[in-house]
């Protein structure tokens, strides 16, 4: 870890609950950047998997029938 590092992990602890929330919130923030070839591909995605439910080509699964796929 960096020294600049070193001093914030180390400056934390006198900071209050709000402070440090808000610290992680620019943070989180910052690593979340949108990427607009991604976010793209994935509106595409969800255009033709509309179109394809609209069409009756796909149905839809009840979210009861996914969750307990995963519950087991």
């Amino acid at each position: 870890m960096t020294k600049a590092a070193e001093k914030i992990a180390s400056d934390i602890n006198s900071l209050t609950d709000m402070e440090k929330l808000y610290l992680v919130d620019v943070i989180l923030r910052d690593l979340d950047r949108p990427d607009p070839e991604i976010d793209s591909i994935w509106a595409d995605e969800a255009r033709k998997r509309w179109n394809a439910y609209k069409s009756g080509k796909i149905q839809s699964v009840s979210y009861r029938d996914v969750m307990s796929k995963y519950k087991r």
